[in-house]
């Protein structure tokens, strides 16, 4: 099959009264190399997303194990708790930007990130940053799923007793290899019957994991008479020479932490009735999420310092200490909700469009879910999580480099360059206004080149604690590497921007926007 033919003008999509567009009625982009049902742009009737829907998948994503216990990598790294939350709410508010100006497109035009990267990739050349996200999801989808199946069996375990005493497989107990299997299969199966499932599941998955949060709050609390002395312990670090070089690996490494999410919220925005929605939703659910759970964190184990003489900063392992069976059933579900929660929005959908994006004849959406389940589970997500320093400064800021320098150019050129006006038939369609040299443009891939090397050339390790060189891989580079995320983003879009300057751009209406 081959592409539709470029509608005449006068049938190219119109706008509604909010600024939404939609393809014409009966142009239908045919060809199996770029198009299929999961890829083309959603139709007005079905972006119904509000803003309870997009500040609900903020809350159900943020309240999670990871997210919980960021604060507790941060206070191992030196920290005080005010440090550690402060990081982590500047963090949030400083990744909220690049969130609503990508996600500004999801609702405009109803198209996923892949399709969006084709704008400034190329409809070939969009397989780059979308492959690049797809790994980091998996790998995400791993490290989630095997923090559940812990929480799982240490909760199972508190219920029927013996689970940790079982034979071992690979060093760990084989009940707590099942555990991670079943887990993971409850999630591709809820993924696997679509978006609006989703939807539904986020609605009421936020509140009730909020609830249970409190719950774990309160109980502490009451059992500690108060809140202990951990809100007392001074920082290790101090506010001096000792503190910055801690704190912007850590700043850089806590931004990573969502700028997965930066780059595909068009995933979600797409479905989205409105800019307001979308703007609103994400501001009132992420920054103000995120920093509150990280105080929730820290007060809930400084509860847990006080009545057992040592903090838990896994909220799974403080509420195995009970022995109450229906406090140990809450938490199961707690966490399972928790973990499902964030895992299928933030690490599953994403790769599913990618995917589709690499092959759409092939792949479709749920074909994508379940290869991102097999990958999650091959790299091995119990090695990523090992240290603190290796998952904050070697994860995190090796993914939060990658995932900046990829969003510096999608930013640049769909607000900068086109000032959000894209064709979106030719988004679909070879030897369109995206097709550039055989589907690539080599002025991202340069772009991207540039700002990849600048922000992760320098990414080194402490002796022992990572894979890296202690002088970094490229020396002269490793002072960059402490603000990877930042650096990726500002260079790649300087230097599209440079790049395609002397471009000529086409708009909508076919005429020339600039030089």
């Amino acid at each position: 099959m081959t592409a539709t033919v470029p509608p005449a003008p006068s049938d190219r999509p119109i706008p509604d009264p909010a600024g939404r567009v939609e393809l014409p009625p009966g142009v239908t982009p045919a060809d199996p190399r770029f198009v299929n049902d999961d890829l083309l742009p959603v139709p007005l009737a079905r972006r119904r997303w509000t803003t309870y829907n997009f500040a609900a998948l903020w809350v159900g994503m943020a309240h999670n194990i990871p997210s919980w216990m960021l604060a507790s990598g941060l206070v191992a790294l030196g920290m005080d708790w005010k440090q550690a939350v402060f990081t982590i709410a500047l963090a949030n508010v400083i990744v909220l930007a690049p969130m609503l100006l990508t996600g500004h497109a999801g609702p405009k035009y109803g198209i996923p990130f892949p399709v969006l990267a084709r704008a400034s990739f190329g409809l070939r050349g969009a397989n780059l940053p979308a492959l690049i996200r797809a790994g980091v999801a998996c790998a995400w989808f791993g490290i989630q799923t095997w923090i559940g199946g812990q929480g799982i069996f240490v909760l199972l375990g508190k219920l029927f007793g013996g689970w940790a005493e079982a034979s071992e497989i690979g060093g760990r107990p084989w009940t707590l290899w099942v555990c991670f299997v079943l887990f993971w299969a409850l999630e591709l199966a809820i993924i696997y019957r679509g978006m609006e499932t989703l939807r539904r599941f986020e609605n009421w998955a936020a509140p009730f994991v909020i609830v249970g949060a409190l719950v774990l709050l309160a109980w502490i609390a009451n059992k500690a008479g108060g809140l202990g002395p951990l809100l007392d312990q001074p920082s290790r670090l101090g506010w001096g020479d000792d503190f910055w070089p801690v704190f912007f690996p850590s700043l850089m490494g806590m931004i990573a932490f969502w700028s997965t999410l930066s780059l595909n919220i068009p995933d979600f925005t797409r479905f989205g009735a409105g800019q307001r929605a979308q703007v609103w939703g994400q501001t009132l659910g992420l920054p103000t999420t995120m920093t509150l759970f990280a105080l929730l964190s820290v007060f809930v184990t400084s509860g847990s310092q006080a009545v057992y003489g040592a903090p838990l900063w896994d909220p799974v392992a403080l509420a195995a200490k009970t022995d109450n069976v229906f406090g140990l059933l809450f938490a199961l579900v707690t966490v399972l909700v928790a973990t499902i929660s964030v895992n299928i929005a933030a690490n599953v959908v994403s790769p599913a469009y990618d995917l589709a994006n690499l092959a759409p004849r092939r792949i479709g959406f749920r074909t994508g879910a379940l290869i991102t389940g097999v990958v999650g589970v091959v790299i091995m997500p119990w090695k990523l999580t090992e240290t603190p320093e290796l998952y904050i400064f070697t994860w995190l800021g090796l993914v939060g480099g990658l995932l900046g320098t990829v969003a510096g150019i999608l930013i640049a050129d769909y607000w900068l360059v086109r000032r959000t006006a894209l064709d979106l038939p030719g988004l679909y369609t070879p030897g369109g206004p995206y097709w550039y040299a055989s589907g690539w443009n080599p002025r991202a891939v340069a772009a991207f080149l540039t700002g990849g090397v600048l922000a992760v050339g320098g990414s080194h390790s402490a002796p022992g604690k990572g894979p890296f060189p202690e002088d970094g891989l490229i020396p002269f580079l490793k002072p960059l590497a402490d603000y990877g995320w930042a650096v990726g983003l500002a260079a790649s879009l300087l230097v599209y921007l440079a790049l395609m300057a002397g471009h000529r751009r086409t708009t909508p209406q076919g005429l020339s926007d600039g030089p």
